[in-house]
């Protein structure tokens, strides 16, 4: 398989950053480096990959905490997430001081993203999914030649993102997750921000917070 991935977990929130590779031109994507900017450069460097980017599929500072430091030492683009999470790389500096992480300044990325865009990695491709409700510009990305999904905190296993935080939305969650991930195939195996990596076909018959109601 062509597109590789290690998952990193990191920080008191146990967030697992995705470490993205093309095996055939050992470039490499970040996506979403919560925290440990030089533990996570130091394993890319280990790996002897080439990092170019770095991905971010919400606002969270679980989820960015690292961007800019990696971005900084590495020199690669910080993209996405969707423009309808500014709101939340503004308040980094408060979200910091509320989660008990270092200072972290507000940030903006090299490009914001949208379900128009593509997002290449070598000779590989990936889509993007705009899934609403955890936060308002979550998007997930999807390697349809692997079967390979990163959710962020949009679906876990057995579970589903948190949606009282601030401009969160349960009812948005779940159409989110009904019509942008259930369409795929059950064998599609989904890296979530949090937690084991499960598949679509488990979840759609078991997380019990998606099951149909009965009634």
């Amino acid at each position: 398989m062509a597109l590789q991935y290690e998952i990193l977990p990191v920080t008191h929130f146990a967030q697992n950053c995705t470490l993205l590779w093309c095996d055939e031109t050992r470039q490499a994507a970040l996506v979403d480096p919560g925290g440990e900017a030089q533990r996570l450069l130091a394993r890319v460097a280990a790996k002897g990959l080439e990092l170019s980017q770095i991905w971010l599929t919400h606002g969270h500072l679980d989820h960015v905490g690292a961007a800019a430091a990696v971005a900084a030492a590495s020199g690669a683009a910080i993209i996405g997430p969707h423009r309808d999470d500014q709101f939340l790389l503004d308040s980094l500096p408060q979200q910091s001081q509320m989660f008990g992480f270092p200072f972290t300044a507000p940030l903006t990325p090299s490009r914001w993203l949208t379900v128009e865009d593509t997002l290449i990695l070598g000779n590989e491709t990936l889509t993007i999914r705009h899934c609403p409700g955890h936060t308002p510009g979550h998007l997930v990305f999807y390697h349809d030649a692997s079967a390979l999904l990163i959710v962020g905190d949009v679906l876990f296993a057995g579970s589903i993102g948190r949606t009282d935080f601030p401009r969160g939305n349960h009812a948005d969650l779940l159409n989110s997750i009904r019509t942008q991930l259930w369409p795929l195939a059950d064998e599609v195996k989904v890296l979530p921000g949090h937690g084991p990596a499960t598949t679509i076909g488990r979840e759609r018959r078991t997380n019990p917070f998606l099951m149909e109601d009965p009634y």
